[in-house]
């Protein structure tokens, strides 16, 4: 209980630091708005195969019923 407690709690410092990075990140003026919206769509590509990957892992539907090895 108390290592499921730390992760959370790792986690979401971890969640902290990368938000306060991508906010410097996209207010930036000196970086040039082409290079930003790239980089914003790479993490949003990024999140999408990350969400698709937990789905599927959490589902384990197990779609080779009757194939024998």
């Amino acid at each position: 209980m108390w290592q499921n407690i730390a992760f959370i709690f790792m986690g979401l410092g971890v969640l902290a630091l990368i938000g306060w990075a991508v906010q410097g990140f996209f207010m930036a003026s000196d970086i040039p708005l082409l290079i930003r919206i790239a980089v914003g769509a790479i993490g949003v590509g990024v999140l999408i195969l990350i969400g698709v990957a937990i789905k599927d892992r959490i589902s384990k539907k197990d779609e080779f019923k009757g194939v024998e090895r």
